[in-house]
């Protein structure tokens, strides 16, 4: 998953990203209304994590500015407020989950699954396309009766790519998506070629049909036609 926290607590701030971070997950950081401002007008997330106090603003301003964009991303609300105004205000601004400090990291990783399962497999734990069959929670994928044994990018990049089914998927978009904004540091993006390359050769050597499309100049498709 790639996540966004948006969080001023620095120990809180900093557990959480360290529980993320070793589940393999993609978590960046963002610890100011400004902050969070900018990343979500250049990127997109799984699920954004959001407190509503920060310095430099409101919460909800940030959220209001995401429905604003019209993007789709996740929302869990993280936050020490825990009356019934601000939960329903918040869920009622379009946030997906609401859950009050202190908290369990175990519960929240439990929510967070749950709200990109939601947003992006219609709440199944298992993705199913054609002849692929993908447990999330187990992080397993077998095509037919065939199991894989893929690395965490690999099985990333089909989720993603499954998630995205139809669509033309930019270079850019992928491997800000797998790697996060560090990226932008590379202007190179051949290594998502080989990615690509070695996950297309383990899909086909199961017995799989090559699903995945090159739209020359621009990026991919997943797609069975």
């Amino acid at each position: 998953m790639k996540l966004l926290l948006v969080e001023d607590e620095q120990s809180l701030r900093e557990s959480i990203l360290t529980y993320f971070s070793a589940e393999g997950n993609i978590c960046e950081v963002a610890c100011d209304y400004r902050a969070a401002i900018e990343k979500i007008n250049l990127y997109s997330y799984d699920c954004i994590l959001l407190d509503l106090s920060l310095p430099g603003g409101e919460g909800m301003e940030i959220l209001r500015a995401l429905k604003k964009m019209n993007k789709n991303d996740g929302v869990l609300i993280i936050s020490a407020r825990h009356s019934l105004d601000d939960k329903v205000d918040g869920l009622n601004l379009g946030a997906d989950d609401y859950l009050v400090k202190p908290f369990h990291l175990s519960e929240l990783q439990a929510r967070v699954t749950a709200i990109v399962r939601r947003k992006s497999f219609d709440g199944n734990n298992t993705i199913v396309f054609n002849e692929i069959s993908i447990d999330t929670l187990a992080m397993k994928v077998k095509v037919n009766t065939n199991s894989l044994n893929l690395t965490k990018k690999e099985f990333d990049l089909l989720v993603y790519f499954i998630a995205n089914q139809r669509k033309v998927v930019t270079k850019n978009a992928i491997a800000e998506h797998l790697w996060g904004d560090e990226i932008d540091l590379s202007d190179d993006f051949d290594f998502i070629y080989t990615h690509i390359k070695n996950l297309r050769k383990k899909l086909i050597e199961a017995g799989c049909q090559d699903y995945i499309k090159s739209m020359y100049g621009v990026g991919y498709k997943f797609d069975n036609v």
